[in-house]
């Protein structure tokens, strides 16, 4: 007597039917991922913001004789992670360059700008007072002056 062999596995309609969910599951979660990570880049450069005027007040006050400091002198007193002082829009940290604009003993202004809009869709400005300014903007652009709304200090 013959025994027949019988085929044990999924077939092609069921592969693409699996394939099909996958595709659907992916097309819902993907655009809140990317929406995820610009909210995790911009709250990681409004963070920086913070340090950096903090950094500033502290610089001003102890090594810099009522003078505030650019990014390089910042780091150079370790007030500041060189990541930060180093981050430019074609270099970013976490999707942001920033940037500190006339430093002198009577003020100066950071920025951060995300380097495309996928990285994040607003530039974030403070200068002396320690008020953190968002407004949308150019991506790759540090603005040199303080515009937009305060947000949340």
């Amino acid at each position: 007597m013959e025994q027949r062999k019988t085929q044990k596995g999924f077939s092609l309609v069921e592969l693409l039917i699996v394939v099909a969910i996958i595709g659907i599951i992916a097309a819902i979660a993907i655009p809140n991922l990317l929406a995820s990570r610009v909210a995790a880049n911009e709250a990681s450069a409004i963070q920086s913001m913070r340090v950096v005027s903090s950094a500033e007040a502290t610089y001003a006050a102890t090594h810099g004789n009522g003078v505030y400091g650019d990014l390089a002198a910042l780091a150079g007193q370790k007030l500041i992670d060189g990541a930060v002082a180093s981050a430019t829009t074609s270099a970013p940290k976490s999707g942001y360059g920033f940037l500190v604009s006339n430093p002198s003993n009577a003020g100066y202004i950071s920025a951060a700008a995300p380097a495309s809009t996928t990285t994040g869709t607003r530039n974030f400005t403070s200068d002396q007072s320690g008020i953190i300014y968002a407004a949308t903007g150019t991506p790759g652009t540090v603005p040199t002056a303080t515009s937009g709304s305060p947000i949340g200090n």
